[in-house]
């Protein structure tokens, strides 16, 4: 709507509209013909990762050192206009997420709202375990191990005890393509994965996987998970089930697209390249079966702050603006738990504001240069 106008009171909406009221004691803010959006939902998120070898950086940083690191990120990321995250496992830094989150809520420091899922949870050798090192020098895997039901129900009741509000899963890999097609080992089984969903369903909270392909996404579709995250091979079953039980695909574009540009060697970018490719391929698929998706950047190993990238690849590869920003504000906001609180301009909803110039509806990329951010009231960026 032209022109738009929001009254803020405390950390809520009060009025949303063409026209508000305007109290003689309110301070006005006029942003011109910039744009009034929600605060963007980042679904995917690193805070405790940055640029670099990341198998390395988990080993050379003290987890105090990553603390403080995912501070600077979590700024990072609220300052693009991000104010709502979830945060997919620490790497290796346990529980320390629960108190950048509640040093966020609590004021301390400047960041998005989180959902934090702690340590991910990882079979011995799986995709996150220090499978390159010496074995003689014991690294630590940057995922807790659970190899059975029972471990991973243990595991599951240790990261709620530490104050994690999902529970983060590697179903799948390690990945490689032949003949075209993804081929990646399944981690756990569908028992194993549906026993981990009833748990934390016993205590009202849900499970998210890594899972790029079959039957790993079958298992975990069929198992009941929240999101399916990377999804970049899904089956006809799959998509099925996933569209049946409204479980989220967040395809996670930005990381294959900087990795494919920033590999080491040419064989490794001749490699990220085939994946993004087959990536591409896949999502229309899943767009044509109705997939539900959700946005998440998997921002991290590359800038904080930059992810609003995985707008505009998502675009490119086959989504319209409106479908884009609906999987972000509304399936984002569903999939955090936070629909009805945020994701919408409207009475009662938290204010959560960002503004930018131009109409992300006609050009997505506009979502990348974000000039005023407004979290739960409180300006951050004018």
């Amino acid at each position: 709507m032209t022109p738009g106008e929001v009254r803020v009171e405390g950390e809520r909406i009060a009025e949303a509209g063409t026209s508000v009221k305007h109290p003689a004691e309110a301070e006005v803010i006029d942003l011109g013909d910039r744009t009034l959006l929600p605060g963007l939902i980042d679904v995917h998120v690193h805070l405790f990762l940055h640029p670099g070898a990341e198998d390395l950086q988990t080993v050379q940083e003290s987890v105090p050192q990553r603390t403080i690191i995912a501070l600077s990120a979590a700024r990072d990321d609220l300052m693009a206009g991000f104010t709502a995250e979830r945060d997919m496992g620490t790497e290796g830094a346990g529980s320390a997420d629960t108190a950048v989150r509640n040093a966020i809520d609590e004021g301390l420091f400047p960041g998005p709202r989180l959902r934090v899922s702690g340590n991910a949870i990882d079979i011995l050798g799986g995709h996150e375990d220090a499978n390159k090192f010496n074995p003689a020098q014991h690294v630590l895997s940057n995922a807790t191990y659970a190899n059975n039901k029972d471990e991973l129900v243990a595991a599951i009741r240790q990261q709620f005890k530490e104050g994690a509000d999902f529970i983060k899963i590697y179903e799948t890999g390690p990945d490689t393509v032949r003949n075209g097609q993804l081929s990646t080992n399944y981690q756990y089984t569908e028992a194993e994965l549906r026993s981990a969903v009833e748990e934390a369903a016993r205590t009202g909270k849900r499970v998210a996987v890594h899972a790029t392909g079959e039957p790993g996404t079958l298992f975990a579709a069929r198992a009941g998970v929240a999101s399916i995250d990377h999804a970049n091979q899904l089956g006809d079953e799959t998509m099925r089930l996933m569209r049946e039980k409204q479980i989220f695909a967040v395809p996670t574009f930005t990381i294959f697209d900087y990795f494919a540009d920033h590999a080491g060697t040419p064989v490794q970018a001749a490699r990220e390249h085939t994946m993004l490719d087959l990536h591409e391929k896949e999502f229309r698929k899943q767009i044509a079966a109705g997939v539900p998706m959700a946005v998440g950047s998997d921002v991290g190993p590359f800038p904080h702050g930059t992810q609003a990238r995985e707008f505009a690849l998502m675009v490119k590869y086959g989504m319209s603006p409106l479908a884009v920003m609906q999987a972000d504000l509304l399936n984002g906001a569903k999939l955090l738990g936070w629909d009805g609180q945020i994701g919408a301009l409207e009475a009662g909803y938290l204010a959560d504001v960002i503004a930018v110039q131009g109409d992300p509806l006609r050009d997505i990329g506009a979502l990348q240069n974000v000039s005023f951010v407004m979290k739960g009231g409180v300006i951050y960026k004018k």
